[in-house]
C-alpha cells in the first residue's frame, strides 16, 4: 500500500491563482498513482497520495528562504 506525500510551496503557475488549483492537484494524484501502477504494479485503489502546501516563507533552498534564493539566482549570484 504505497503512501506518497507531495509538498509544494503555496503558489501556482496559473495566472490569478494563489495556490495549486484543484485541477493541478487531481493531475498530480492521477500521475503519481499511475506511475506506481506502471513501475511497481501497485493498484490504483491501494495508493494514497497527500498533497501539502507550504507557505513560501516556510520553504528554504540553498541555505536561504526560497524567495531570496530565487532573487539571487535571477540576478546571477
Amino acid at each position: 500500500m504505497p503512501y506518497v506525500n507531495i509538498q509544494v510551496t503555496r503558489e501556482s503557475p496559473t495566472p490569478g491563482a494563489t495556490s495549486v488549483t484543484p485541477e493541478e492537484k487531481a493531475k498530480l494524484i492521477a500521475g503519481v498513482s499511475q506511475l506506481l501502477l506502471d513501475v511497481l504494479n501497485k493498484p490504483l485503489d491501494a495508493t494514497f497520495v497527500v498533497i501539502e502546501e507550504v507557505e513560501l516563507e516556510n520553504w528554504g533552498w540553498g541555505g536561504l528562504p526560497v524567495a531570496e534564493h530565487r532573487k539571487r539566482r535571477a540576478a546571477g549570484r
